[in-house]
């Protein structure tokens, strides 16, 4: 819970709109500004305070007990203009705070911990337990001292400046190690706990025995990802509460999918009990993975542990036209994710100041699709967090369905949309596609042109708005008169057309004109054609298609 507070009404104006937009996420504290304080910092995970800094730092002092344990707090200026991470910036979660309250109320955010000022992601907010020399580590990072990462593990981290060697060290294990002086260990949730129990099994002997497991292997208990086990176990107290203990999820699979897995202890007990020959070790096993610690036995309770393969993501990310304001925020976080980023080098060079320091750049000329998308694959596949570019959509006449045709289910995939080169056209050119619309890429370089003729006769007999991708180019001069001339089989030469060339870029250029008129050897492949349908009228200098055509006859026509 958030809790909001404010001294003044110009601070409780603001503070109402963040509880309007956050019901779910906030209280609201009344009375006076140091008991609600107070109250709030007992209570709350966060809170945002609408009060000069001065007076919360004041307010605040007696009641910190120290980073691991303080909430976030941000303080928003009562003329909302910045939202300022105070306290608590990456354990407190008060820099993205900041940032959420500053997209909320359109205010600054304002950051000033260190690795996010210079775009380091902090090692304390990686999601993954940590231990170690953090503040020394960070300031090594900072200092651009030669920081190595030892990855005994591949798990897909964010980006960081690291090398092969180095006085300082960021070593990823599942391993029960001691850090160093100079050593951060992360600990990746790779290990996954096969258990099975006897009805009424103690907690504490199913706890015993996985902690036994996992010490007399070596192993941190810290990395262990989730407990599994059989369906008819899933309410099992012992092995509910040993999870609950560890801080892990309860994954349950049937004991049909159980009694598939090969294990190299099967037994006849569960069999009869339970319906599989293997509990612990076929739960463990069932995802895949390298079995670390074979069946293990107590009393009442069994266990196996297997050390999972890392997935890696692949998010494939559309730019959008190239306006820097019409790439999503998502797409922007998800660039800043990645570890590795993969696409053409002119795309590439569109966000590369939005890179983090350390990421890896594959990039690669005009022609290279497949490549780079196997390239991308067999990063995400090598445990690495990737994100393949393109322009636009990555779904539309992009990277997207290369990436996807290679991947298998073995990593993770994010799809994440991105404002289309004929939306961005559509916009400037008024509403065009007001009602059912079509793409066609005019380019036979994939696609046969039979099979695009075709599709272009079918738009017209359809009576459908057509935007043309890929229009015209110095080795493929003919094919938009062609297609200009089966629409023309269908509309009268007055339908108007939407002509746009590098939509939202800084050379932009737009121009409406009609079938009859429009010069087929102005265009090129930076540009979009847009075909009105029958309905489709100029409006002040603007194309629109109406959303129906039956208001559309009963009025008069635009002058």
């Amino acid at each position: 819970m958030i809790g909001l507070i404010s001294a003044t009404a110009a601070g409780a104006a603001a503070r109402d709109r963040l509880a309007a937009a956050w019901p779910d996420r906030t209280r609201v504290y009344e009375g006076p500004v140091k008991e609600a304080v107070r109250a709030a910092f007992a209570e709350c995970e966060q809170l945002v305070c609408f009060l000069a800094t001065g007076a919360v730092v004041r307010l605040l002092a007696p009641l910190l007990a120290g980073k691991a344990a303080d909430p976030g707090v941000v303080c928003v200026d009562e003329g909302g203009r910045f939202a300022v991470a105070l306290l608590g910036g990456h354990g407190g979660g008060a820099n993205e705070l900041a940032r959420e309250v500053g997209a909320s109320l359109g205010a600054e955010p304002v950051v000033t911990t260190a690795t996010d000022a210079v775009g380091l992601p902090g090692l304390d907010t990686l999601g993954l337990p940590y231990e170690g020399a953090v503040a020394a580590v960070s300031r090594a990072l900072l200092d651009g001292e030669p920081v190595a990462l030892a990855a005994e593990v591949a798990w897909p981290l964010p980006p960081l400046p690291v090398a092969d060697e180095g006085a300082y060290t960021i070593r990823v294990t599942d391993r029960d190690a001691v850090p160093g002086e100079r050593e951060v260990l992360l600990r990746p949730p790779s290990l996954v706990v096969g258990v099975g129990a006897s009805r009424g099994a103690p907690a504490e002997e199913v706890l015993g025995l996985v902690e036994g497991a996992l010490r007399e292997a070596g192993l941190s208990a810290r990395s262990v990802g989730e407990l599994a086990t059989v369906d008819a176990k899933a309410g099992e107290p012992g092995i509910v509460a040993a999870a609950e203990r560890l801080g892990v999820p309860l994954v349950t699979y049937s004991a049909e999918e159980l009694a598939g897995v090969e294990v190299p202890n099967p037994s006849a007990a569960p069999l009869a009990a339970v319906g599989t020959p293997s509990v612990a070790e076929a739960a463990a096993l069932l995802r895949g993975g390298e079995l670390l610690v074979p069946k293990r036995k107590s009393a009442m309770a069994t266990c196996a542990v297997v050390r999972r393969p890392a997935r890696g993501r692949l998010a494939v990310v559309g730019l959008g036209p190239g306006a820097r304001d019409l790439l999503t925020p998502r797409a922007a976080a998800e660039l800043r994710r990645a570890s590795v980023v993969v696409g053409l080098d002119q795309y590439v060079d569109q966000i590369r100041d939005l890179l983090r320091p350390g990421t890896r750049v594959l990039e690669s000329g005009l022609g290279a699709e497949e490549e780079r998308a196997r390239t991308a694959v067999a990063q995400a596949r090598a445990g690495h967090a990737v994100a393949l570019i393109g322009s636009g959509d990555a779904g539309v006449y992009a990277m997207a369905s290369p990436a996807l045709a290679e991947a298998s289910d073995d990593i993770d995939v994010v799809g994440v949309p991105g404002v289309t080169a004929a939306l961005a056209a559509g916009a400037i050119l008024g509403a065009p596609l007001g009602h059912d619309h079509v793409s066609i890429s005019l380019s036979d370089l994939h696609t046969p042109w039979e099979v695009i003729e075709r599709r272009v006769r079918a738009a017209a007999e359809a009576d459908l708005v057509v935007t043309f991708y890929n229009p015209r180019s110095r080795g493929r001069d003919w094919q938009l008169p062609k297609a200009l001339a089966i629409l023309a089989g269908h509309r009268e030469p007055a339908t108007p057309v939407g002509v746009v060339r590098n939509a939202s870029r800084p050379d932009e250029s737009s121009r409406v004109t009609t079938l009859a008129e429009l010069d087929a050897a102005t265009v090129d492949m930076m540009t979009v054609v847009t075909v009105g349908n029958t309905a489709t009228r100029i409006v002040a200098g603007r194309m629109v298609t109406p959303r129906g055509y039956r208001w559309q006859a009963s009025r008069e026509e635009p002058k």
